[in-house]
């Protein structure tokens, strides 16, 4: 039973992924990309802790946890960025 509902649940956030791709393509903005590979980085950390209970394989916490920092450094670093570019925008004008 619980095997099935883990797999239900891997299923419920693959098809949330997919759901965001268009955002992450087209986005009207570069903030609502960042946004949306952001939480699509929220979901496959998820999806690693799922995979990690229905095998029952501990050292994918470990992974879930090392692809949690990364993609939090790269949304960071994204960020900083964007930041930089306003203002370099903003001294123009």
């Amino acid at each position: 039973m619980e095997d099935k509902l883990l797999t239900g649940a891997l299923i419920v956030l693959a098809l949330l992924m997919l759901a965001l791709m268009p955002k992450v393509v087209k986005g009207p903005r570069f903030t609502d990309r960042i946004v949306a590979i952001n939480a699509i980085n929220t979901m496959i950390t998820a999806s690693i802790c799922l995979l990690s209970r229905l095998h029952r394989a501990g050292y994918l916490l470990d992974v879930a946890l090392i692809y949690a920092l990364l993609g939090f450094t790269a949304t960071t670093l994204l960020t900083r960025l964007l930041a930089a570019d306003r203002q370099k925008e903003e001294k123009k004008k």
